[in-house]
């Protein structure tokens, strides 16, 4: 199963990007997973460009996400939502013709030093999967909040009880995948 993964975060010492390696490596064996680590170069949306064509990452950004059987979306909170880069490579992706994104399964991860865990933003991520048509993995949620106290020294995720949640979001999402894919 390919799962393709973005995280919503452009730093490089991420808690999402943190705790989207640390999926990888708890993911079933039968996940492989395609991150996405072109995010910071999608430019932003304007119809006035599209209507001209797709940038070349924006049409590579579309292929993968087409090409995906499943996915994956890790993400901050910020302003109490998505963050704008996040929301921009969506919406240059799901515009006409052939929006990539109806019709496939998701999963969503959150980190954030925040007591809430990143929760807000998977909420209006959820929001936006209903136009999407993206069929969203509901159980477990995972939220890992605090996160400066979750990672060691080395970006490990140490918390047992997100690496627990996060299999079973996984093992979830492999058999809704296969589902809704059959």
């Amino acid at each position: 199963m390919n799962v393709f993964a973005i995280c919503g975060s452009l730093r490089k010492e991420s808690f999402n990007l943190k705790t989207l390696h640390a999926a990888v490596e708890i993911a079933p064996k039968t996940m492989t997973f395609d991150v996405y680590d072109r995010l910071a170069d999608v430019p932003p949306y304007n119809e006035d460009v599209r209507e001209k064509g797709y940038p070349p990452v924006v049409e590579d950004l579309r292929a993968r996400i087409k090409k995906a059987d499943a996915l994956l979306f890790v993400t901050p909170e910020y302003n109490f939502s998505v963050p704008g880069v996040l929301k921009n490579a969506i919406d240059w992706a799901s515009r006409p013709p052939d929006q990539p994104f109806s019709g496939k399964p998701a999963a969503i991860m959150s980190a954030s030093p925040s007591m809430l865990g990143g929760g807000r933003a998977q909420y209006h991520l959820r929001q936006m999967f209903v136009f999407l048509n993206i069929f969203a993995v509901n159980q477990p949620e995972v939220i890992i909040p605090a996160a400066q106290q979750k990672f060691d020294a080395n970006g490990k995720l140490t918390d047992e009880t997100a690496k627990k949640f996060m299999g079973q979001l996984l093992v979830n999402l492999q058999n809704w995948a296969n589902q809704v894919n059959a």
